[in-house]
């Protein structure tokens, strides 16, 4: 379930932050990659997101995005599309005979 935060503090070269929220005291880590809406993004501190987030230390945080999106919009989680040759591979086995 998706709750409302507010961007601490938010550092654009690390593409990380952190958000507040009462149910994370102490702060949620988040990280770039962790927004549902496609780029580019401008987050700045005092902008609401929806968060979902998960109990794990983080840099000194008890809590990790796992997921959020700008507060008013709907998350858009990305297409991952796979090529199938670029995840391809063989193996050949020859053995000598006696």
């Amino acid at each position: 379930m998706a709750i409302l935060a507010t961007i601490r503090r938010w550092n654009t070269h690390r593409a990380r932050g952190v958000l507040d929220s009462p149910e994370t005291p102490g702060g949620c880590w988040a990280h770039l990659s962790h927004i549902a809406r496609p780029g580019p993004w401008d987050v700045q501190p005092g902008d609401e997101y929806m968060l979902e987030w998960e109990h794990a230390q983080q840099d000194g945080f008890a809590y990790r995005a796992v997921r959020m999106w700008p507060a008013g919009t709907a998350p858009i989680d990305p297409v991952v599309r796979h090529n199938s040759s670029a995840y391809s591979s063989s193996l050949t086995l020859t053995f000598d005979e006696d």
